[in-house]
């Protein structure tokens, strides 16, 4: 007789682990909701002994399949893996009978763009001091072998309201780690306008997906909008895969050279030609003195603008999945291999 799928998830559970063996109430007090995703909510909870607060994602285990509980335990054991001051540091993972509950760090400074946004002065040399700091993390992960997969702005969260506060990367739920005796990832996932041409080809790849994200996320930091745009995501995916953007006069007039080479670097579409983030760090740009300090007018505006139409379709633009990789490429992306 075939196992249910309640059999299934406890089998998976029993081999794994990254559990506490106990229930969360026995150390946390839950407070209020802080945020919601499908099939998830966030709350702000307190340890008791300590009063540390922390932040508990609850993930209704009703929702998921066996597929989703094989990625969450993959998610939970990179996440424990890492300790880096840019990175949420997960604490403690609850199975409980109903739902899974990650204990994470507390963050509430919000989404760095949120922050840039409301700024009254802003330059170049800022732009270059986050990405800077975004690369520096990105290559603690990838030397240990993982890739993140879904870097973008709302992953970029900040830890206090400060306005020189540190940020953390959030979010490894696309996170995998590349087997170095196998020729690398396939799974097409991300996000419609970051992820990387190799991804929409259904072709192998590695932590290179990344580099490119990077690069997407530097150029809308100093123009205050995306090198790849369009409401037609099957266009949109095509300009990805040529590699087509542009550096438009007025908004790039003020931006360096410099600045113009090194985004060039990161969205070049041969990946084996990208460079890795170790390299990128060495990269005039990033080690420089002379990054513009001109207020970036322009770019702010652009940038609020973005900003505000980012979170207006914050709830139809979902993170998309293989299938959805496929349905929207089907027809104009005949090159597209299915997923494994």
């Amino acid at each position: 007789m075939a196992a249910t799928k309640e059999e299934k998830f406890a089998a998976l559970i029993a081999e794994c682990t990254l559990f506490e063996p106990c229930l969360s109430k026995e150390h946390y007090d839950m407070g209020r909701v802080i945020g919601r995703g499908s099939f998830s909510v966030v709350r702000v909870a307190v340890h008791k002994e300590t009063k540390t607060k922390v932040a508990a994602k609850c993930i209704r285990k009703a929702n998921l399949s066996i597929v989703d509980v094989q990625a969450f335990i993959t998610e939970v054991s990179v996440l424990k893996e890492m300790d880096h001051p840019n990175i949420i540091k997960l604490y403690e993972v609850y199975s409980e009978p109903d739902q899974f509950i990650l204990i994470t760090e507390f963050v509430e400074g919000g989404e760095l763009f949120d922050r840039i946004v409301d700024k009254t002065c802003y330059t170049e040399r800022e732009a270059r001091d986050v990405v800077k700091s975004l690369l520096q993390v990105t290559a603690y992960f990838h030397a240990a072998n993982i890739v993140h997969r879904d870097l973008k702005p709302e992953n970029i969260l900040l830890v206090h309201r400060e306005d020189d506060a540190v940020f953390k990367l959030a979010d490894f739920g696309f996170a995998k780690r590349i087997d170095v005796s196998q020729d690398g990832l396939v799974t097409q996932c991300g996000t419609p306008g970051y992820v990387a041409p190799e991804v929409l080809r259904g072709t192998s790849y590695g932590t290179g997906v990344d580099i490119w994200s990077i690069g997407v996320i530097t150029y809308i930091l100093l123009c205050g909008y995306p090198p790849f745009h369009n409401e037609n995501r099957n266009l949109l995916f095509q300009a990805v895969k040529k590699g087509e953007f542009t550096f438009h006069s007025p908004y790039w007039d003020e931006i360096s050279e410099t600045a113009k080479s090194f985004i060039r670097a990161m969205l070049t579409v041969d990946a084996s030609k990208r460079p890795s983030a170790v390299v990128l760090l060495e990269h005039e740009w990033i080690t420089g003195r002379n990054v513009g300090t001109v207020q970036l007018s322009d770019a702010l505006k652009q940038l609020r603008q973005f900003n505000a139409h980012r979170r207006f379709k914050a709830a139809s633009i979902a993170v998309m999945t293989s299938n959805a990789f496929k349905r929207s490429s089907s027809k104009e992306i005949p090159e597209a291999a299915p997923s494994t």
